[in-house]
């Protein structure tokens, strides 16, 4: 009866330690779509949501590091479970990282409203896209454990990376053929790196979602 009791107890804490996961992953996600939709639709009062909210996300942070903390000490888990407590700790991270970046989009853009409409920033809606699809993807992957899902993440990766490139390269040719928005097209190329980091980070919790699910560490796996 009081082994019983003591892995309800377990089971219990893990669920909450990933479900408040899970409520810091929908605030992230949503924070990375506001930071760029206040720059499309110009609205600067989402921008400053996205800046507020970030704190939100960063409480989610210590707190599932403590109750993974705490989990570790009290119940010293083994196996799977072991790797379900750190990967979830870790996706964590991951996961306020990506808002910070939110964060650094959403100050860019309040910069670039300052001025005129910039035709321009409708060219980072593709790479917003990829950056958004690869988060979600990240997300769904680590909450049921989908290798294939969290593997084929890399890959998108690398589109996403291309697709920075390839902005970039259209906006320097509009940085010399328009002077006069230099500042404002400097910050476009920003904030398209900022998605690309955010990417960057959706790849990592894929990696901690594969090594959650069979223990294999694909980091650096090519």
């Amino acid at each position: 009866m009081n082994d019983r009791h003591i892995l309800s107890s377990f089971d219990q804490a893990l669920d909450q330690l990933r479900q408040d996961l899970f409520h810091m992953a929908s605030v992230t996600t949503q924070n990375l779509n506001d930071a760029v939709r206040g720059l499309i639709e110009r609205d600067t009062d989402l921008c400053n949501q996205v800046i507020a909210e970030d704190e939100q996300v960063d409480q989610y942070e210590k707190k599932i590091d403590a109750t993974g903390i705490a989990i570790l000490t009290r119940f010293t888990p083994l196996a799977q479970d072991l790797r379900r407590v750190v990967s979830t700790m870790k996706a964590s991270s991951n996961l306020e990282r990506i808002s910070d970046q939110a964060v650094n989009i959403a100050r860019r853009a309040k910069r670039i409203l300052q001025s005129l409409d910039l035709p321009e920033t409708r060219m980072i809606e593709p790479i917003h896209a990829q950056a958004m699809a690869l988060l979600k993807d990240s997300v769904q992957a680590f909450s049921v454990e989908d290798v294939p899902l969290a593997t084929s993440l890399k890959a998108r990766d690398k589109e996403l990376d291309h697709q920075q490139n390839e902005f970039i390269i259209r906006l320097t040719k509009r940085m010399e053929e328009d002077t006069s928005r230099l500042k404002d097209y400097i910050d476009l190329v920003f904030i398209a790196r900022f998605l690309e980091r955010a990417g960057d980070h959706s790849v990592n919790i894929g990696e901690d979602a594969v090594y959650a699910g069979v223990a294999r560490d694909i980091r650096h796996e090519h």
